[in-house]
């Protein structure tokens, strides 16, 4: 079912059964984060009186989010800062309850949208029940190889790659990536092969471009918490992939989840990547044991990178298979032909041989744990 507008989501289950309320009860927000209810309606609404429900929310001063379900429609409401008077929409045709949301990332959060997200591509699908492989360079060194990536991902089934036009490095002296022409590249050759794009987008003042050229956003973890550019990516047509900061908690990376969300872009993926510790055997942490809890608070589909998690290509194939088993719902992998002359992350790039055999090994994991590899 397509919701929302932006992509197809499989919304709100059909019959939630939360906490019951007293009519006419105010609801009070004591926290900044500006969201306390969602508005249920009956089975039998219909579309005037749905849209009727969202114009009296927009003449409260707040923001209306429809999300269609099976059987009946929720609408979330944000942008209240103070107390909520329920009794305005409680007594309007075709409302049937109006329910507290307590989590203070609101869209985010089962409380508000208890199914599971689903994202959904021309090429492929992101979400439960699937394991969806996007790999590829960490940055654009050259068309060839670039068109060489994309021809072997799809002879192998998948159907996303990645690759940085811009890049962030902790070096100003390091390859920052080719730019415009990078974008030029990744655009020649989605139109030749018809693979998806996932690239960084890491300012706002190339935003437009960015967003032509891919099929999904990605946000780095040095922009997790850049609110300026999240609010740009939530008024933009395509998916964005969120990848959680050196440093940040759950909450925070559901928050900034939650800025995306609010803006209108419903169509969000997580992504972990490794946080920093004191460890020092591997690149970063990964920490793998941020799923189940993901899983539990947040209908978001979530993704591992074990490239950056580990930083050494002998790594990933085994935090790889570990993603799969822990609940995750794909891979976001660095794939390289000639990894000891990549001009970026070629340590921890697997060679193409070395994916193919991943990915046999993944497709046979897959199927006793009822997955479909993607």
């Amino acid at each position: 079912m397509r919701g929302l507008g932006r992509g197809s989501l499989v919304p709100l289950t059909p019959d939630p059964s939360p906490p019951k309320r007293g009519r006419g009860e105010i609801i009070a927000c004591a926290s900044p984060y500006r969201l306390a209810m969602l508005v249920v309606m009956h089975s039998h609404a219909t579309p005037q009186q749905i849209d009727e429900v969202a114009a009296a929310i927009r003449q409260m001063k707040l923001t209306p989010h429809p999300m269609p379900g099976a059987t009946r429609t929720a609408i979330g409401i944000t942008g209240n800062i103070g107390a909520v008077d329920p009794r305005t929409l409680e007594v309007l045709p075709g409302v049937m309850e109006l329910i507290r949301v307590t989590k203070p990332f609101k869209l985010a959060s089962r409380e508000m949208h208890e199914a599971d997200t689903y994202v959904r591509f021309p090429q492929t699908v992101v979400g439960p029940g699937t394991f969806t492989l996007i790999a590829g360079p960490c940055s654009v060194e050259n068309e060839e190889m670039i068109l060489r990536t994309a021809e072997f991902l799809l002879k192998n089934g998948v159907h996303l790659m990645r690759a940085g036009a811009y890049k962030p490095r902790t070096s100003p002296y390091a390859f920052q990536g080719m730019g415009r022409e990078g974008l030029d590249i990744l655009a020649k050759v989605r139109r030749r092969t018809g693979i998806g794009i996932v690239t960084e987008l890491m300012d706002t003042d190339n935003a437009d471009a960015v967003e032509e050229v891919a099929d999904v956003i990605q946000i780095g973890t040095r922009n997790m918490q850049n609110f300026s550019l999240l609010r740009r990516v939530s008024r933009a047509t395509k998916p964005v992939l969120l990848k959680r900061g050196l440093s940040a908690t759950l909450e925070e990376w559901l928050m900034a989840a939650e800025y995306v969300m609010a803006g209108g872009n419903y169509n969000v993926i997580l992504c972990e990547r490794g946080v920093r510790t004191f460890s020092d055997h591997s690149r970063n942490t990964l920490d793998l044991s941020v799923i189940p809890p993901v899983k539990q608070l947040s209908h978001l589909p979530i993704l591992v990178d074990p490239s950056h998690g580990t930083g050494k290509r002998d790594y990933v194939p085994p935090m790889a298979r570990a993603a799969l088993a822990a609940g995750a719902d794909g891979l976001l992998i660095e794939v390289h032909p000639d990894p000891d002359h990549a001009l970026s992350d070629g340590a921890q790039s697997l060679t193409f041989a070395a994916f193919e055999g991943l990915l046999d090994e993944l497709k046979r994991l897959a199927e006793p744990l009822g997955r479909t590899i993607n």
